[in-house]
């Protein structure tokens, strides 16, 4: 249901502070978004995708092996996106939490948040584009990208949304056969943080705010989707990467 003439989101929160606990000892040394797929850390594929998708400007949280995240990102050699830290190094806010830290820094625009530890491949165009094209601040709250089961590469979960035929969303019952699995993309209006503050909370107490309301969304992605949460996981990316290489 693509929305009116519009400006895309120019601003994103990068969600980095994991504790990377199920690919220890992996992440003994190194943050999970640093571990390397393909040739490439999963940070470095996820700003590309950003700036390709027309962000400018991003807000990296960071916890665990922070200093490693920070010198990473400042020897990067590209303009953009241009990048603010948020640190947690005192307290791990969780996805909720942290990107109520960084609202200061993400503005009074909607937003998109993203999650590290996934690579998307795409059908087409690029799959931020994609959202932003669906994207309707009248109707919408939040607009999350979507994987069928199918299309997934290292995901163990059952799925955790069902989506109606104009995009809405209703948390799916486990074993659902139809549900679809949150693809750790998606564009958020900072009217659904109004009142809460930066203590640690996930990013699902939002989505209910959002789903009560009647305004939240979805966007099923048309190509294949990577989630790199265990040793096992990225040995599969790596393979799989190297079979959709040209």
């Amino acid at each position: 249901m693509p929305g009116p003439e519009k400006a895309f989101p120019q601003s994103a929160f990068v969600a980095a502070a994991g504790l990377g606990t199920r690919m220890r000892p992996l992440t003994d040394s190194t943050p999970k978004p640093l571990l390397r797929v393909a040739g490439r850390s999963l940070l470095e594929r996820l700003l590309d995708t950003l700036a390709a998708g027309g962000i400018r400007h991003c807000i990296v949280n960071l916890h665990h092996l922070g200093d490693q995240i920070r010198s990473h990102i400042e020897a990067r050699q590209q303009p953009l996106p241009a990048v603010t830290f948020s640190d947690e190094s005192g307290l791990l806010l969780e996805t909720g939490g942290g990107v109520c830290k960084a609202l200061e820094h993400l503005g009074p625009d909607p937003f998109v948040v993203a999650n590290s530890d996934v690579v998307w491949i795409e059908a087409g165009e690029n799959c931020l584009r994609r959202l932003g094209r669906h994207w309707d601040s009248q109707s919408m709250d939040a607009l999350l990208l979507l994987v069928p089961g199918e299309r997934t590469v290292g995901y163990d979960g059952t799925g955790d949304f069902l989506i109606d035929d104009r995009g809405r969303l209703r948390r799916a019952k486990a074993g659902a056969d139809d549900a679809l699995v949150f693809g750790g993309l998606q564009i958020l209006h900072p009217r659904l943080f109004a009142g809460l503050q930066a203590t640690p909370f996930s990013l699902n107490r939002i989505y209910d705010r959002a789903g009560r309301a009647g305004r939240l969304y979805g966007l099923v992605h048309d190509g294949r989707w990577l989630h790199v949460g265990t040793a096992e996981a990225l040995a599969l990316a790596d393979s799989t990467l190297a079979k959709a290489a040209p």
